[in-house]
């Protein structure tokens, strides 16, 4: 009988696949940091586009442009943790360090979340500078 039920279905009901599942969500968290890299990339336009009329406009290019290389820098330190450590997970000095870098982008993820927090408090009154430039 088990031979003639499809991968995944144990007594005709469908179990969870790890590997499915562990797959879809690196996925989709890939494509949320693409999303979050292009939505950084397309407000340090309009608030350059805006210019020092803004009253954030130094704040604003200092928390994007921080906000931004910290994404590519982690973005570079955990292709470097899945290309040189996890094959050797198993040996306890590439552990240990695998956990180090794991820690640092944890921390370094929180401070891109409180980066773009801010950045969202102080970028409302964006709208309100380019409908002047328009209303000539």
């Amino acid at each position: 009988m088990a031979s003639i039920l499809p991968a995944g279905l144990r007594n005709g009901v469908k179990g969870l696949d790890a590997n499915r599942y562990a797959t879809k969500k690196t996925v989709a968290q890939g494509m949320l940091d693409i999303a979050l890299l292009t939505s950084n990339a397309s407000q340090l336009k309009y608030v350059l586009q805006v210019g020092p009329k803004h009253e954030f406009y130094t704040l604003l290019v200092v928390l994007i442009s921080v906000s931004l290389v910290l994404q590519v820098v982690m973005g570079m330190v955990l292709l470097s943790l899945n290309l040189l450590r996890d094959c050797r997970f198993h040996e306890a000095r590439h552990r240990v360090s695998a956990q180090r870098v794991n820690y640092a982008t944890t921390a370094s993820a929180f401070v891109i979340t409180v980066l773009n927090v801010l950045v969202s408090a102080f970028d409302s009154s964006l709208a309100r500078y380019l409908e002047i430039d328009y209303v000539v």
